[in-house]
């Protein structure tokens, strides 16, 4: 009964508007003084030290300031031109435009609302020029951003490995071709959509007539990705190595090739990546909190044991849509990081006992987590790009579940066909 008073005591905090670390952290101290031993509030301190503990993490701050140091340098918008370029010039070209920028931008960045805020300043606008339903412009971006923590390097990886100690390099090899299907997935759905509402084919003159100087200036914006994905997968560098190489790189081209990037830029860029990488390490270490009481009181076990009772341990598939749909339903309303912290330690030793390759319920895990970033009623994304295009939050929201449908058709696919996670890393050897 205790326990449930504090789950709703933890949803009441969120509803107030109390920081989700501080909820964690609240009901992590209400729970622990709950058992009446007092000796045991020692473990606070230590488990949220701990939570933050990782070397594995050490990558985070690397790939969120690559990805901000390209929107200050020029690269960003480089990357779109040669999209434009490329996917560009046919019915509804600005919505694979956007899809296809999600794709290369996620080799940099990994987070899926970095790429909405990135691409979305530029994209919605233009999309709405062209054509496209405002809501429209808004969902596809949401959409497509997704891409951003499947297509390595992943923040959501980053964080999952840090938990399971399971290869940050297989990871990333697993989430390729997932990935790849997911941005597949959206290009179907926008020529469905352009052919049904009779979108114009876009005009692409200007940029055709400046193809090669496209081209030329894309070159620089594209070796940032074959950086942090070409060195991890080929073994040459370490993910957190990768990270600092393509921030040296960015830097250098920004201040010395595309002169966009100045020390005030950089000092911004450099502040937010410490408020980025600051709210996920203390979410993290709040979440590992809860996480440790949940095993103290033998919650974990509980639930472990309700699993295997279940039988659900005999059928991998089925086992990992029921997990899926359990991370599904609490994504919807829990920020994202708070989920994988709490749920992966529970989850992924029931995994390892059904038999399932690691590297493939790594990337359903992470592909779990992302789709709630755009499934409402929290879904950060959506916000995200309302904001960007002065959209009303209930419309981005009546045009977003199409997008979270086939993303959950590319969860099931990702389930049902473990060789889309497990092929590339038995190539690379990782």
């Amino acid at each position: 009964m205790y326990d449930i008073l504090l789950f709703f005591g933890f949803i009441a905090q969120m509803l107030m508007g109390v920081p989700l670390y501080a909820a964690l952290l609240m009901t992590g101290l209400l729970g622990l003084l709950g058992t009446g031993n007092l000796t045991l509030l020692r473990v606070i301190p230590q488990q949220f030290y701990g939570g933050m503990d990782s070397f594995t993490l050490m990558a985070l701050p690397f790939f969120i300031l690559t990805g901000t140091l390209m929107n200050r340098s020029g690269l960003t918008d480089r990357l779109i031109d040669f999209c434009r370029l490329v996917v560009g010039r046919v019915r509804g070209g600005l919505g694979y435009v956007n899809v296809v920028g999600s794709v290369v931008f996620a080799g940099v960045n990994g987070s899926a609302s970095a790429d909405a805020s990135a691409l979305g300043s530029i994209l919605i606008p233009a999309m709405v020029k062209e054509g496209f339903p405002a809501a429209y412009s808004a969902g596809i971006t949401a959409g497509s951003s997704l891409i951003g923590p499947i297509i390595p390097p992943s923040v959501f990886m980053i964080i999952y490995a840090s938990l399971t100690n399971t290869s940050i390099g297989g990871l990333f090899a697993a989430g390729v071709i997932p990935g790849l299907i997911l941005g597949l997935a959206f290009m179907v759905m926008n020529w469905h959509y352009s052919r049904k509402y009779g979108v114009p084919i876009t005009s692409t003159e200007e940029v055709r007539a400046h193809k090669w100087e496209i081209l030329r200036r894309s070159v620089l914006a594209l070796v940032a990705p074959i950086i942090i994905m070409g060195g991890i997968m080929e073994g040459f560098v370490t993910p957190t190595e990768s990270g600092a190489l393509a921030c040296l790189y960015c830097m250098f081209v920004g201040f010395c090739v595309t002169r966009e990037l100045t020390l005030k830029k950089l000092c911004l860029s450099i502040y937010e990546t410490i408020r980025s990488t600051a709210a996920i390490f203390l979410i993290m270490g709040a979440a590992s909190v809860v996480s440790w009481y949940l095993k103290y009181e033998r919650i974990t076990q509980a639930i472990s044991e309700l699993i295997v009772g279940s039988g659900l341990l005999g059928n991998a598939w089925l086992l990992m849509v029921v997990l899926s749909l359990a991370v599904f339903v609490i994504g919807m309303f829990m920020e994202e990081i708070a989920v994988l912290t709490l749920l992966t330690p529970i989850f992924a030793p029931l995994a390892v006992r059904a038999g399932i390759n690691p590297f493939q319920f790594g990337v359903v895990m992470t592909l779990n987590v992302t789709i709630a970033l755009i499934t409402p009623p929290v879904g950060a994304c959506n916000y995200i790009v309302a904001a960007l295009g002065r959209i009303p939050i209930g419309e981005v929201f009546r045009e977003i579940w199409p997008f979270v449908v086939v993303a959950v058709g590319v969860l099931v696919v990702v389930i049902s066909f473990p060789v889309l996670t497990t092929y590339l890393p038995g190539v690379l050897g990782l």
